[in-house]
């Protein structure tokens, strides 16, 4: 199975550690953001990549020559002329992606434990168009999903926005997204968006219709590394719970 790795962000957040290096190239306990996370995923038995680039892009492509691709599969979807987002991402990978029958999509700034076996076999037994991964925890902007765990909204709690994707008497919960989802190869016969555009906002269209699952994943850490201060929290964690 194809894992697709979003690593084409501006890494803004970062501020002075992205000046001259791609958000995924940043370090830390003595490996770049990326390392960690293919020698995670391999140690997981996947070894089939795909990954976006678009700041810094050649810095990407010659970090895994240098490191013989880490004995890994990688092809990348290459975004140097245009930023796509999410959405726009995922369409522009399309053609590696399309002889997967289910691929997995992950952040890059995602650092995380998440068991993707387990991810993997609920998908296939829900049957679901694409199944994401979700937590508890604080964030202003949330997904909620009915009693049988579909997508039915997304809401900012700070400014109240609403975005309506499936009606339901059902009191909704409210989760928070970890940047980790499965999809299966049929989402690309109902994406009709073009150039740039979010995933989000792609589910919440196609959740009218169809199946787009939460599962709620056991992990015993998720760092966001989307800040210097989570890097710092990541790499604190990593040291104490050193074998």
């Amino acid at each position: 199975m194809k894992i697709l790795i979003f690593a084409a962000g501006l890494g803004t957040r970062l501020k002075h550690l992205t000046k001259d290096k791609p958000k995924a190239l940043v370090e830390f306990n003595g490996k770049t953001i990326l390392e960690h996370l293919i020698l995670n995923l391999k140690s997981q038995g996947f070894n089939d990549f795909v990954i976006n680039v678009h700041h810094f892009a050649d810095k990407i492509e010659n970090f895994l020559k240098e490191n013989n691709n880490f004995n890994s599969n990688i092809e990348i979807s290459d975004e140097r002329e245009m930023l796509l987002e999410t959405g726009g991402g995922l369409l522009k990978a399309k053609k590696f992606l399309s002889s997967s029958e289910n691929f997995i999509i992950y952040n890059a700034d995602i650092f995380s434990d998440i068991n993707l076996k387990e991810l993997v076999s609920e998908h296939k037994k829900n049957n679901a168009l694409a199944t994401l991964t979700v937590q508890e925890r604080e964030t202003s902007r949330k997904l909620l999903f009915n009693e049988e765990n579909e997508l039915c909204q997304w809401k900012n709690y700070d400014t109240n926005e609403v975005k309506e994707a499936k009606k339901t008497e059902d009191e909704l919960k409210s989760w928070a997204f970890t940047g980790i989802h499965i999809i299966s190869n049929e989402i690309f016969n109902h994406i009709t968006e073009i150039g740039k555009f979010s995933i989000i906002d792609l589910y919440l269209r196609l959740a009218k219709n169809h199946k787009i699952s939460a599962y709620k994943s056991a992990y015993s850490y998720w760092f966001d590394l989307g800040k210097p201060e989570n890097i710092i929290e990541a790499e604190t964690y990593i040291n104490n719970h050193a074998t």
